[in-house]
């Protein structure tokens, strides 16, 4: 039995005349007939009652077709989910984010346009450590990702920035440097011990800039575990500037560096090629959207 089956034998039942179901139907009343005769014989069952003058349907057809009209409801709502599916208005985008892009605010901002935009889409957000992210985009366990440039990304991985902001130091609130007024200059921090965060490349630029080589004693992974070794004592950190105004640690004092400041991008990756519609829609809001400063 096929699902056009269905449809002929609620049309009849339905409006309990063969002339008038076939009619509606787009087929030959003979044709109708026929198709009928083949579910009553596939379901060893009489459907209708048949006369000259009218069609009742029986005890079986009653029963019937209450069960077909929810298997068409059934069928109904699988094809428009398809449908929506193939449209990317349904689905599941996998998105995974370092946390500075949290803290800048980049990915809320991301993330709650598009479940208003596409409320039949689910958006899986979790945080990774952000060497892991272009790997994981490339291989298919994630659709996009929000990092801190610079990195280097394989070829078929392309970007979009979304914020700019600038590096700044971190220092334990008793740090001689924390208490001492003005911009702190790189030179000044040669002699400093270093909690290493995921993005490096501040820490090497100050270490450039003053001319030394950082003496690295930590590399704890996201930043609430960098400035929690800071707070400690640990040593000093090279962090986003972002985070003087969203991150309040105790005993951690945030400090500017004198000099040209050193820039840092927030930004969206995802593969050049991706084929899924879901993905391509949240993609498409991304790269709509222009650079702003980290708040």
């Amino acid at each position: 039995m096929e699902l056009r089956h269905l449809r002929y034998f609620v049309a009849v039942a339905e409006k309990l005349h063969f002339s008038r179901a076939a009619e509606s139907l787009g087929i030959a009343p003979p044709t109708l007939t026929v198709q009928i005769q083949e579910i009553e014989r596939t379901l060893a069952a009489k459907l209708f009652i048949r006369t000259k003058r009218s069609v009742a349907l029986t005890p079986a057809g009653t029963v019937f077709l209450a069960e077909a009209r929810k298997v068409l409801e059934q069928f109904a709502t699988a094809e428009s989910a398809g449908r929506r599916a193939g449209r990317g208005e349904l689905g599941r985008v996998a998105v995974g984010y370092v946390g500075s892009a949290i803290h800048a605010g980049v990915i809320q901002r991301q993330t709650s346009l598009f479940r208003r935009t596409w409320p039949g889409v689910h958006v899986d957000a979790r945080e990774f450590p952000m060497n892991d992210l272009p790997r994981l985009l490339d291989q298919g366990d994630l659709d996009i990702g929000f990092v801190r440039l610079p990195m280097s990304l394989p070829r078929g991985l392309r970007t979009h920035i979304l914020a700019r902001d600038s590096f700044c130091a971190a220092f334990a609130a008793d740090h001689p440097l924390a208490l001492s007024a003005g911009p702190v200059h790189p030179k000044d921090l040669a002699a400093a011990d270093f909690i290493m965060p995921e993005q490096t490349a501040g820490t090497h630029e100050v270490a450039r800039r003053g001319k030394f080589a950082p003496r690295i004693v930590s590399s704890p992974g996201g930043l609430f575990a960098v400035l929690a070794q800071v707070s400690l004592g640990a040593g000093i950190s090279i962090v986003p500037d972002v985070l003087t105004t969203v991150v309040h640690m105790p005993n951690v004092v945030f400090r500017s560096l004198a000099g040209e400041a050193i820039a840092s991008e927030i930004a969206a990756i995802f593969r050049a090629d991706e084929r899924s519609p879901t993905v391509r829609k949240l993609v498409r809001q991304i790269v709509q959207h222009e650079i702003q400063p980290a708040s």
